[in-house]
């Protein structure tokens, strides 16, 4: 399933491949879009994810919050790939040492 209803400006598609969904984020994920990119992270029968925010513009308070629940969801089965935008976030947040963060 993949969402670009919410936002022009947002894109999140998703492919599974062997118990991990893979979801690929574009343009702005706040308030409006961070439930769509929850809801396309959280495949039935999947086990791990990777979320790949590279392509991602804007990311607020409750883009944090879809993340750090993406988290708790997938444990050490979770990998960000964070845009330059989104990895300044996470330091001012404090998340930036965090085991999921890469790249």
């Amino acid at each position: 399933m993949d969402q670009e209803q919410a936002d022009q400006n947002f894109t999140a598609t998703a492919a599974v491949e062997a118990g991990r969904v893979v979801v690929t984020v574009g343009g702005e994920v706040d308030m409006s879009t961070a439930g769509a990119m929850y809801e396309t992270a959280t495949r039935d029968g999947t086990a791990a994810a990777t979320l790949d925010l590279r392509n991602v513009t804007f990311f607020d308070s409750a883009a944090i919050h879809a993340l750090l629940r993406l988290a708790e969801r997938y444990g050490n089965g979770f990998t960000v790939l964070a845009s330059a935008q989104v990895r300044r976030v996470l330091e001012i947040s404090g998340l930036s040492t965090q085991p999921w963060l890469k790249g």
